[in-house]
């Protein structure tokens, strides 16, 4: 397997990726990396959540930026708040040994102003949301005329929350001048002809091996149990892990709240996260539960893709996910950067079907724990 200086990372970056722990490249990297740092050229990635696609378009657009210039050269659009976030922290973090190199994201739920004055200084790479992007747009106080670089993270999800007429919008002004990197767990239809509309017939395609996206680290139990007992065999669960931190998931806002209000019953620590909170209340639960504040966190699918963690323990499925690709976005939570943890599944015997059906299309095995 070929290092990061082999596929032609600098060593300044390689630094700053050895201080965040990414030692090593992963299938992703290793596969579309020697592309993109070479070629300027349209690119489609089909990869899951937890494969590293962040350093993957994040390592080419800060080598490539040119640091003379304060327009703005690559964009990032990705579909909720938290992944901006999470996104423009690990480009910084990238940026350590750069010099007048700067990230600013953009998003709902924070005061535009805030964001317009911050977009004043000199911004070479902006994460966005692109109903947050449109509104400054709309307000010109963004120029994507220099823009080079138009990524596209996590695309798939980004038309399920109805953003395809954002999306398209903002292609239109870009895909000409630029060229465009869609990464994407799926390529549905919707998807495929944006595809066909805004990149090149010849875009560079690389898919990874679906069944290798799940990090090996993570050990998955499922528990069968009557729904009326399953918050007791829950707080049992919980007594098997002492002094350990872990995220409860939840399919709905009113599930997630109900476990939230139950654990805190039962005297455990805990926050909570779902689409009813404010963003402000949200960043703040965030931040509490990464100084240590809370022990457990319940949350809303809407929270998995930005939450990243340290130590995180165990993730605990109390509602399994509408959907496959969700289960790949929350139990990557855990076992993060080469260390363990458990994924565990509390569920009915009418969803045994479900658990294998997890299994086939990930290509991991269960344990089912009695």
């Amino acid at each position: 397997m070929a290092n990061f200086k082999e596929l032609g990372v600098e060593s300044y970056l390689i630094k700053a990726l050895n201080d965040i722990n990414i030692t090593e490249p992963t299938e992703i990297q290793q596969k579309a990396l020697p592309f993109l740092l070479e070629y300027n050229s349209d690119f489609v990635g089909q990869a899951q959540t937890g494969t590293g696609k962040t350093a993957t378009f994040g390592i080419p657009i800060i080598q490539k930026n040119d640091a003379t210039s304060p327009n703005v050269q690559a964009l990032i659009l990705a579909p909720t708040r938290e992944l901006c976030q999470q996104i423009s922290k690990q480009l910084f973090k990238m940026t350590k040994y750069t010099t007048n190199v700067y990230v600013q994201a953009v998003y709902g739920g924070e005061k535009i102003d805030l964001q317009i004055r911050a977009l004043s200084r000199p911004t070479q790479i902006i994460v966005a949301t692109p109903g947050r992007l449109i509104d400054l747009l709309d307000r010109k106080v963004v120029d994507l005329k220099g823009v080079n670089t138009v990524v596209l993270d996590e695309a798939d999800e980004m038309l399920k929350m109805g953003f395809q007429k954002d999306v398209e919008t903002i292609l239109r002004q870009t895909h000409k001048n630029s060229f465009t990197w869609l990464f994407s767990a799926t390529i549905p239809n919707e998807l495929e002809l944006i595809i066909t509309n805004y990149l090149s017939e010849d875009a560079k395609r690389i898919q990874v091996n679906k069944q290798k996206n799940m990090n090996s680290g993570i050990e998955h139990q499922y528990f069968v149990c009557d729904p009326k007992q399953k918050f007791a065999y829950l707080t049992h669960f919980l007594k098997t892990q002492p002094n350990k931190t872990g995220i409860f998931f939840c399919r709905t806002k009113a599930s997630a709240q109900f476990i939230s209000d139950k654990l805190k019953e039962s005297k455990h620590s805990v926050g909570v996260i779902h689409g009813d909170l404010e963003q402000r209340e949200r960043e703040k639960m965030m931040r509490m539960f990464k100084k240590g504040t809370f022990s457990f966190l319940v949350a809303t699918d809407i929270a998995a893709r930005g939450i990243d963690v340290e130590d995180l323990s165990f993730v605990v499925h109390y509602e399994l996910p509408d959907d496959i690709e969700n289960y790949t976005h929350r139990s990557g939570r855990t076992a993060r950067a080469g260390k363990k943890g458990i994924s565990i599944a509390f569920i009915e015997s009418k969803e045994i079907k479900r658990i294998r059906k997890i299994e086939q299309e990930l290509g991991i095995k269960f344990y089912q724990i009695k």
